[in-house]
């Protein structure tokens, strides 16, 4: 029941990645491409004089040890790096000269002693081959490296001496480093500490993570990859559920199943396995709630987890009753939760705002609650009670999705010359507020939650919300927890392709907990856009 995906031969050329067997091949010239993006928009940006000296500068990340002991946790490789240079391992640093485009990369020179430990140490030469970069130095030659960039100047200046220092100057060449603020976790990017004169810290990071934004088609085909593996491992934990069970071995069951059959090692971010209440807490699963819950009759499970590959990410949640059967109450949410992914699904195409996605999911989630007796209309359009009242806030707190890339919640969401952050409730929890664009990847993951702190508040006698829910209907339905679907979704010239092939519909996912074949024979739903969903 695998479908492994052959990637186009003509590419083989470059040198891949993967992981043995049948497991993905990434040409390499995934990042070279990256590259020549990156080089593109410096030139033709609007401070293209200084930067046509320029050389992009980057540190790779460093391998690192826990707290005080020797243990050294998994390096992964950071993201910008890896974007750029495709290079697993810890300690290197790269360069890209943004006139002639040459790439060189910078590997640590490693002890004697890691010959013994750690395995044999590769040569400047292996390291360009596997890399299908220009040259390979070492990190303790780059500053030279550098320096000799910004100091040797061009011919043509040279023949004009008599103009003095002012044209030297003007032409020596920059070093473009990284520095900003990612707006998703308020973290900054630090560039390296150079001894260098010339440095340009203003221009590079704006333009980078922009580049992340519009994927490449090898990107695209790569996160369809990782989004279609990871749709087969939620299969595998629908299939295996059982009442009784733990919540932490159905995260044990994807793991298990993404790393055996695709060579996976690494999750995306921490796992959410919330059954029965823990479904609306949304980030269940750390350290201190480590998805250690018995499974009990009348669960809903909500189970959000991806991996990633070759460092490019999988974000994906299915939500099910634990014992196989949905009842009235779950279907009336469910279906209501289904009907805003659709919703957002039809409407997803170039020229349209993801706060105008967020806010039909949020009309489609109240019409639910409507239809069910939670919420009353009274005076209010279904819109009001979203756009004015706030009103969808309430059972669904957080935005309707984020962009996916190298990162699961993926650089650019608010870069300048885009739209800013909105303070309101909910809407303020968005990671972007952007125009959607042809090659943008992005989550649609709206969700239902019956969340006590939210809906206490909402209830208060100073609310206005007040009177547009039902107290007695809203008891019923207290403690049962949350619904969240969360497909990958890439927006394409004319509309958008999803990339998530999990079973969706009421009777996809009881057919799946009955033991019933997929991926199915026929789409019966088709407005969801799964374009893979029967490809054998």
């Amino acid at each position: 029941h695998h479908h492994h995906h052959h990637n186009n031969p003509s590419i083989m050329t470059y040198p891949v990645f993967s992981m043995g067997l049948k497991t993905y091949k990434v040409p390499m010239s995934l990042h070279a491409e990256n590259r020549s993006k990156l080089i593109n928009k410096l030139r033709s940006s609007s401070s293209s004089s200084s930067c046509s000296d320029g050389i992009v500068y980057l540190v790779g990340g460093t391998a690192r040890e826990r707290n005080d002991s020797d243990h050294e946790p998994i390096f992964r490789q950071e993201s910008y790096f890896h974007y750029l240079f495709g290079v697993k391992e810890p300690g290197f640093a790269g360069s890209i000269n943004v006139k002639t485009g040459e790439t060189t990369l910078f590997q640590p020179r490693l002890p004697k002693e890691y010959a013994v430990i750690m395995g044999s140490i590769e040569t400047c030469e292996e390291i360009q081959k596997r890399y299908g970069v220009d040259k390979v130095m070492y990190l303790d030659q780059a500053e030279d490296f550098l320096m000799c960039h910004c100091t040797s100047r061009t011919k043509e200046n040279n023949d004009s001496d008599e103009d003095g220092d002012e044209k030297k100057s003007s032409h020596n060449g920059v070093v473009l480093l990284c520095q900003g603020t990612n707006s998703d976790s308020g973290n900054m990017y630090h560039p390296p500490k150079l001894n260098i004169p010339q440095i340009d810290t203003n221009l590079l990071f704006d333009i980078l993570a922009e580049c992340r934004v519009i994927k490449t088609p090898n990107e695209l085909s790569l996160l369809r990859h990782v989004a279609e593996l990871s749709s087969e491992a939620h299969v595998e934990m629908m299939r295996l559920c059982q009442i009784g069970m733990m919540e932490y071995q159905l995260e044990s069951i994807f793991r298990h199943y993404v790393y055996y059959h695709y060579g996976c090692r690494n999750m995306g971010y921490t796992p959410i396995c919330g059954c029965g209440p823990n479904s609306a807490v949304l980030h269940y699963g750390h350290a201190g709630a480590p998805n250690d819950r018995t499974i009990q009759e009348g669960d809903m499970c909500l189970l959000d987890l991806g991996t990633e590959y070759h460092c490019y990410g999988s974000d994906i949640t299915c939500s099910f009753p634990a014992n196989g059967t949905f009842t009235e109450n779950q279907i009336g949410v469910y279906e209501g939760v289904l009907q805003a992914q659709k919703d957002v699904i039809e409407m997803l195409k170039p020229g349209v705002s993801w706060v105008d996605c967020h806010y039909a999911a949020e009309c489609a989630i109240l019409r639910a609650l409507i239809a069910l007796g939670v919420v009353v209309a009274h005076d209010k359009t279904v819109e009001e009670l979203v756009v004015q009242m706030r009103l969808g806030a309430v059972f669904m707190p957080h935005g309707l999705g984020h962009f996916i890339g190298v990162d699961t919640h993926d650089v650019g969401g608010y870069l300048p010359n885009h739209p800013p952050r909105s303070p309101l409730p909910g809407l303020r929890s968005l990671r972007t507020s952007r125009i959607m664009k042809e090659g943008m990847v992005i989550t649609v993951e709206p969700g239902c939650y019956f969340i006590n702190a939210l809906l206490d508040e909402a209830l208060d006698v100073n609310s206005p919300l007040a009177k547009y829910l039902v107290t007695d209907r809203l008891d019923q339905f207290r403690n049962s927890g949350g619904v969240r679907l969360e497909d990958v979704v890439a927006v394409t010239k004319d509309g958008c392709d999803n990339y998530t092939t999990c079973p969706r519909t009421v009777t996809e996912v009881e057919h799946v907990m009955g033991g019933g074949k997929w991926p199915p024979v026929k789409d019966e739903a088709p407005e969801l856009k799964r374009t893979r969903l029967t490809f054998v």
